[in-house]
């Protein structure tokens, strides 16, 4: 297997004692993971924040290993995660989409709503400027995995990012390991202080 493609990482683990465990969305080939040697080192440690884009090249010998990643920063969200209402919706849709999505399952529109919706995040004045973008994306991913409904009134504000979190707890994080929706209730915490 070879891929190369652009991505953004949702998630990074830490494997033995320098390299680390990559799990990026791609546009054409869905969520995959990779091994990332070095990946602890202070060169990449800054590149594989959940949240970047990032070029991915993975390779392995066979389909059942797990590929070898090298991981080449695009764009960074990094200066964003010293504020805590941007950090904490970076953390909630990265843990949303890693913890929801299969791997090497193909979802293009949903690499392209959580490319704009990182960038809505990053660059809107408040939260009232990304916050219906994040109801449409939680929506968006509901009726790709297929629990269908309406989508979602993005306009409703903080009444339908309430709703929608039952939804996700119900459907698509009821049997996951892991604090998933803790992400979630940070960031519901720190919505509430703006107003």
């Amino acid at each position: 297997m070879h891929l190369r493609s652009p991505a953004i990482v949702c998630a990074s683990r830490p494997h033995g004692e320098t390299a680390a465990i990559v799990r990026a969305l791609t546009p054409d080939h869905g969520l995959v993971a990779g091994y990332v040697a070095g990946g602890r080192g202070r060169q990449l440690r800054p590149v594989l924040i959940p949240g970047n884009s990032v070029e991915i090249d993975l390779r392995s010998k066979s389909e059942g290993q797990l590929p070898f990643a090298k991981v080449e920063l695009v764009h960074s969200r990094g200066p964003w995660l010293g504020e805590p209402l941007p950090a904490a919706a970076i953390g909630w849709i990265t843990a949303l989409t890693t913890a929801a999505l299969p791997e090497r399952q193909p979802y293009p529109s949903l690499y392209l709503a959580l490319s704009a919706l990182l960038d809505a995040v990053c660059h809107a004045p408040s939260a009232r400027g990304w916050l219906p973008g994040l109801v449409a994306y939680e929506g968006l991913l509901l009726r790709e995995l297929g629990y269908g409904g309406a989508p979602p009134d993005p306009a409703a504000g903080m009444p339908e990012f309430d709703v929608q979190g039952t939804r996700l707890e119900r459907y698509l994080l009821a049997d996951r390991r892991g604090d998933v929706m803790g992400a979630r209730a940070l960031l519901r915490e720190r919505l509430a202080r703006m107003g």
